[in-house]
């Protein structure tokens, strides 16, 4: 290694530790966040490392990233992308490829997602002008179920698109069994179920593709980005093409001629021996990650496991310290599952003598960050009224979750003391209250 850029790391290592500080819990005046990234002096280093290397575009670090996030989840192939939602873009997109022949989704075709979720599961589907087809959700798990999704299926059906809500898995056999028996495409939106289970098989392996975000509130960081994965090669390849402005050349940039054919192409109405490097089969994006990213990403990847254990522990220290409150709907795995959990959703019950938002107002005085369950219902949102969309069976649990529903932290940085405040001023609150 290089004199001065084994000092330059030496000295990120003590700025890490000199600022890292550990601080002592304040009840009510340390603020509880309901979701960050936890980062450690490799993380910090790996990142200056990279900046030194001046790796400013996608490299090396992205394509070993890419190698063992694939292995890691059971997948062939993973394409990092600069976020889940480009991610969430990509996997729909690469349904429409003309190379999908028959099978390629059109205009009008719709896909069956749910209402209550986040904008960016839906958004790729209207993006693409196809039409989502809306299902509502269960209390408690905030997932559909699989009967429901079969009640959804049409005549005009050819996608389903759900996301593993909060980190707990949706009944994603029974679903996937139903895509294969119906010829329907199947994308698992994992972003807040990595290491999540379902019939002791990993989420987001379930179905033709899947997507991952990487934002700080996810299971790993790297700032921004996400991923794609499939152990479809055909689709692999057009996720990539899509990625990289549409391209039909798999050379990474810097290479020239890897395939040996580079000048020995003719596509479209090209001439032939048109340089493949700058052929284009899709009507594209620019969407890659970078290698300083993807460097902050292989440190974090090394954890996830303790990652995971401790989102687990923290859940699970939470429900049994709330079990029992009179008036609070508390969370349920989804039967035959293991979440890894994003985060600990709490329902006020639409009877109950306080309002979600009296209770979120008290926590929040606290420093207690909460969060909604994300946009609730879509359908109600001024995005999507007027979108084209369809709705099977009603929509009275997103709704109830639009009004009702929130939730708070279980990230790795939060600690046994800082959990049991949460729950000491839940139960202060509500029996104030009854």
């Amino acid at each position: 290694m290089n004199i001065h850029k084994g000092l330059v790391l030496d000295e990120t290592v003590k700025f890490h530790q000199d600022t890292q500080a550990d601080r002592p819990f304040v009840p009510g005046t340390t603020e509880i966040w309901p979701a960050g990234a936890v980062l450690d002096e490799r993380d910090r280093t790996a990142l200056v490392e990279a900046a030194l290397e001046m790796r400013i575009a996608a490299g090396p670090s992205s394509r070993r990233f890419e190698s063992r996030f694939a292995r890691k989840l059971g997948h062939r192939k993973a394409h990092l992308t600069n976020s889940g939602s480009s991610a969430n873009l990509l996997a729909m997109t690469a349904f429409t490829s003309h190379l999908l022949e028959d099978r390629r989704l059109k205009r009008g075709d719709e896909v069956i997602t749910v209402a209550a979720g986040f904008p960016t599961t839906v958004n790729p589907i209207i993006q693409n002008g196809l039409v989502p087809v809306f299902v509502d959700v269960e209390l408690g798990t905030y997932n559909t179920t699989a009967d429901r999704v079969a009640q959804a299926i049409g005549p005009k059906t050819r996608a389903i698109m759900i996301a593993h809500a909060l980190g707990n898995p949706f009944e994603v056999a029974e679903i996937a069994r139903l895509a294969a028996d119906h010829d329907l495409f199947l994308i698992e939106d994992n972003c807040d179920a990595v290491g999540s289970t379902y019939d002791g098989q990993l989420t987001g392996t379930f179905g033709d593709m899947t997507t991952v975000s990487f934002y700080p509130a996810h299971h790993l960081t790297m700032g921004e980005g996400g991923c794609v994965l499939t152990s479809n090669l055909a689709l692999a390849r057009i996720v990539e093409s899509l990625r990289d402005w549409g391209r039909d050349c798999w050379c990474e940039p810097g290479e020239t001629n890897k395939c040996l054919k580079r000048f020995k192409y003719q596509m479209g109405t090209l001439p032939e021996g048109y340089d493949h490097k700058y052929i284009f089969s899709h009507v594209g994006y620019n969407l890659k990650a970078t290698d300083i990213q993807a460097a902050l990403g292989l440190t974090q990847l090394d954890k996830l496991d303790d990652f995971c254990d401790a989102r687990r522990r923290n859940w699970r220290r939470l429900r049994e310290g709330l079990d029992g409150v009179p008036h609070l709907i508390l969370p349920e795995a989804t039967p035959r599952s293991d979440p890894s959990w994003f985060g600990f959703a709490l329902t006020v019950d639409p009877a109950a003598p306080y309002t979600r938002a009296a209770l979120v107002d008290f926590l929040e005085d606290r420093k207690i960050g909460t969060r909604r369950l994300f946009a609730g219902n879509l359908t109600r949102h001024p995005a999507y009224i007027g979108e084209p969309h369809r709705v099977v069976g009603d929509l009275t649990n997103s709704d109830i979750v639009t009004d009702q529903t929130f939730w708070v932290g279980v990230y790795p940085a939060l600690t046994d003391e800082m959990l049991d405040y949460v729950v000491a001023s839940v139960k202060e609150f509500v029996q104030s209250r009854t």
